[in-house]
């Protein structure tokens, strides 16, 4: 799991929800299913509800890891 490279990659630190959402179901609705969207997010509600929102979409949440300040999921659209 740890070699897993994102099929594209987006940055929403300073985004406001829910745009950070908005933002990453757009990204995964021009992706194909299978393919793997690493977001990048600050702390507080973003990482509490966009990894919740696109859980309850359908899509996989494959990791989410703490880099510094930043928090990095990765979602594997289904």
């Amino acid at each position: 799991m740890e070699n897993l490279k994102p099929d594209a990659s987006l940055d929403l630190r300073s985004v406001i929800c829910p745009l950070n959402f908005v933002k990453t179901k757009l990204k995964l609705e021009e992706m194909k299913k299978g393919e793997i969207l690493e977001v990048l997010l600050d702390e507080g509600e973003p990482i509490r509800n966009v990894p919740r929102s696109v859980k309850e979409e359908g899509h996989q949440i494959i990791k989410v890891e703490k880099v510094g300040e930043t928090y990095r999921i990765l979602i594997r659209k289904e």
